[in-house]
């Protein structure tokens, strides 16, 4: 059993047997509450061959892969660009210039403030841009602002002695950075970078309101535009599961790279062997008296 700590104790008897309690209850109503939908998905009719018969045409296939394939090309756009621009933003900030860091911290504070459907449309119908264009741009700014805060704090977070240490050794800035804080911080941001990584994922159905052919644009096309009792509600499972895969594809890749960084020889702690006893003086034999 795991010790207490400052802020957590062990729970005794009576409150293992509360949270098993609570565990149970909770399960009970999860169950019910999913019994309960399944069952006016039933009875309402959306799992019948009617509604699901579009799903077996080429075509639809062919328009959800295309507009999947363009939900994908927009989240791998605006993630590759918002690590890049929440790690020059997290430079700026990290400067001992002043001037850069007002800069910085002025352009963190605004774009993460912007509702991104905001910033999405001001590019989109003020800069007449492109739909794909003008939803990877938003998706940059915002993501890439949010991005910047957890760059920063990973940082910061690593032991104060980790840099003194290094700079103690006559190491410039860059590589303190580089080959000290960064590595050590990576392992602690990653949980934080895939979370935001799958908003920006989320976010992609954005991309809809403006007229880009993405995995939502599709749905709505073979809900609203085919003469089968309107299937909306299979459309919505079809797209809700794909949505969720993708999601969970990327948990388990951050838990993957978080798996294979800890078996990495150059992360693990290294065994010193057991000192010798050797001669402690430099006058001789070890040393004598009491």
């Amino acid at each position: 059993m795991s010790r207490s700590t400052a802020l957590y104790d062990i729970p005794g008897p009576g409150t293992r047997r509360r949270h098993r309690l609570y565990g149970v209850l909770s399960t009970v109503v999860i169950l019910a509450l999913a019994g309960w939908i399944l069952y006016l998905l039933f009875d309402t009719g959306q799992f019948t061959a009617t509604k699901w018969a579009p799903f077996a045409y080429e075509g639809i296939q062919e328009l959800l892969l295309r507009g999947l394939g363009n939900t994908l090309k927009a989240f791998a756009y605006a993630s590759v660009l918002s690590l890049v621009l929440g790690g020059i933003l997290a430079c700026g900030r990290l400067s001992e210039h002043r001037v850069l860091r007002w800069i910085s911290t002025l352009f963190v504070e605004f774009f993460r403030a912007m509702p991104v459907l905001v910033m999405i449309f001001f590019i989109f119908v003020a800069l007449k841009v492109q739909p794909l264009p003008a939803l990877v741009a938003g998706l940059t700014l915002y993501n890439g602002s949010v991005l910047e805060e957890v760059f920063r704090t990973g940082v910061h977070s690593v032991d104060r002695g980790q840099r003194e240490a290094a700079y103690a050794l006559g190491m410039r800035k860059t590589q303190v950075m580089t080959y000290v804080l960064v590595p050590q911080a990576l392992r602690a941001m990653l949980p934080t970078i895939i979370s935001q990584l799958v908003v920006a994922l989320k976010d992609t159905s954005l991309g809809f309101l403006i007229t880009y052919e993405e995995f939502l644009h599709a749905g709505k096309l073979i809900a609203s535009n085919l003469d089968y009792d309107l299937p909306f509600i299979p459309v919505v499972m079809v797209i809700s599961a794909v949505y969720i895969g993708m999601c969970l594809l990327l948990s388990w890749f951050a838990t993957w790279v978080a798996r294979k960084e800890r078996r990495n020889p150059k992360t693990q702690a290294v065994e010193l062997p057991p000192p010798d006893r050797g001669t402690l003086l430099p006058g001789g034999g070890p040393p004598t008296g009491a």
